[in-house]
């Protein structure tokens, strides 16, 4: 494939939940505009012996059955600064497949998922990889894993996560504000009475619109009951991919529940605040459109340390009292306090062409980095690895295969995969789960972190 006018981009995403390869997609849209060539590459497809699906499969069993041990290797991997010696051969065994995505002709590599820029790091700081590699911050709270030795430069969206990645060691970080599709606008008075026109909502009532990202997981139904009895708002429920849960709410008198929406723009539109438990890309998407944005119930690991990094931005408030919904609520709707996070999450965003992640990137393929900056050694363009004999693939599918006995991927933020102790405990919650009667294993005697079910 010919590369466009201003060269050729690499973008690497991951699969896991949507806000990663949403971020992906929006970099890949404004990069394309601008006569660049953008090749995209899903690191689960990447990783040997079809690893990729079921580590995925793994981390959504792990959040949906057992999100208390989510939150023991989040936690175990924050303080230990990052992954195990079971994870870094994992993404070892990924860098050839990696290294084969990369045409010689590429001006950047960018990272929205950590993995991918453990791995980019890795092949950068070794000289087995020429272009230089950039890492899109999605999120913001930085877990360690984001940060990755040879990475060279890290994009981040606000001042706060740029300063977590700068603590741990990042490279040339600039606050270079979120990216979001261009349809997440703020709404006027028709448009957004077209809007619940559109999607069958009350006329007048205000709206919640509660989302809990593409798998739909943490305490959703609880919440939707909450919101409904606090009599603040109608409660609206985006469930994802995840339609049974929609169903079992309808079914329990939430009446606006769906499962997958096209039109999230149209539906922020309809609505007067969104509350959520991740704080991932519908929360940007949140902020561009002008919808106030409450956390509240979080999901262990990420969802917490995001939902605290943001409420430290004054973007979206942190409820975590439940004696407090009804009165935070209120005020994002009709008080200061919603007025306040509008006008702080809208500025966010850059205005101008020179702006925004996607400029950066540009400036990055434009320049040569100088060579005191450069990982030691020569740098040659990527070359193509021969072919394993038939043999040897069965022997590293077999050694990769064992490996994940010992580890697992916990991808929606980056934690990751396991360190051996921690893996093995997850897989043995995981297989306990399968095995129960009722699909859903018990919780340990220990208090689960709020947000899990």
């Amino acid at each position: 494939m010919s590369q466009g006018p201003h060269g050729r981009v690499v973008i690497i995403s991951a699969s896991v939940g949507a806000g990663h390869d949403g971020a992906a997609e929006q970099l890949a849209a404004r990069l394309t505009a601008a006569g660049i060539t953008v090749d995209r590459h899903d690191l689960l497809d990447l990783l040997p012996a079809g690893l990729g699906r079921v580590v995925s499969g793994g981390y959504h069993r792990l959040l949906t059955y057992a999100p208390w041990t989510y939150q023991k290797i989040y936690a175990a991997t924050e303080r230990s600064g990052g992954s195990g010696p079971m994870s870094r051969a994992v993404m070892r065994s990924a860098e050839g497949r990696v290294l084969r995505a990369v045409p010689s002709d590429t001006r950047a590599v960018v990272s929205t998922y950590p993995g991918a820029g453990q791995i980019l790091g890795a092949l950068r700081r070794r000289g087995r990889l020429a272009a230089p590699v950039v890492t899109y911050l999605t999120d913001f709270s930085v877990h360690p894993l984001w940060v990755a030795s040879g990475v060279d430069h890290h994009l981040a969206a606000h001042a706060i996560p740029a300063g977590q990645a700068e603590a741990l060691g990042a490279a040339r970080v600039v606050v270079s504000g979120p990216v979001v599709g261009h349809r997440f606008t703020p709404a006027g008075p028709a448009q957004r009475q077209a809007a619940r026109s559109r999607f069958g909502l009350p006329p007048a009532a205000p709206l919640a619109l509660l989302v809990a990202g593409s798998w739909g997981v943490g305490p959703v139904s609880q919440v939707a009951a909450e919101i409904r009895d606090s009599g603040a708002a109608v409660p609206v429920v985006v469930c994802g991919h995840n339609q049974a849960l929609a169903d079992r709410l309808r079914a329990a008198g939430i009446e606006h529940a769906y499962g997958w929406v096209d039109d999230m723009p149209g539906l922020m539109h309809a609505s007067d605040v969104l509350v959520q438990n991740a704080g991932g890309l519908t929360s940007l998407e949140a902020f561009a459109t002008g919808l106030p944005v409450a956390s509240y119930r979080c999901i262990p690991g990420h969802g917490q340390t995001n939902a605290a990094a943001l409420h430290e931005a004054g973007v979206a408030t942190w409820i975590r009292d439940p004696e407090d919904l009804k009165t935070v609520l209120a005020d994002l709707l009709e008080g200061p306090l919603g007025l306040r996070q509008r006008e702080t999450a809208l500025a966010l965003f850059p205005s101008g062409p020179d702006s925004g992640p996607a400029a950066e990137i540009i400036r990055v393929c434009g320049q040569e980095l100088p060579a005191s900056d450069r990982a030691d050694g020569p740098m040659p363009p990527p070359a193509r690895l021969p072919r394993l004999s038939r043999r040897r693939t069965a022997a590293r599918r077999l050694a990769v295969t064992a490996t994940m006995a010992g580890a697992v991927w916990a991808g929606a933020v980056g934690t990751g995969i396991a360190a051996t102790h921690q893996g093995t405990v997850v897989m043995r919650t995981i297989h306990h789960t399968l095995d129960s009667d009722d699909g859903v294993s018990s919780p340990p005697p220990s208090p689960s972190p709020e947000g899990s079910r």
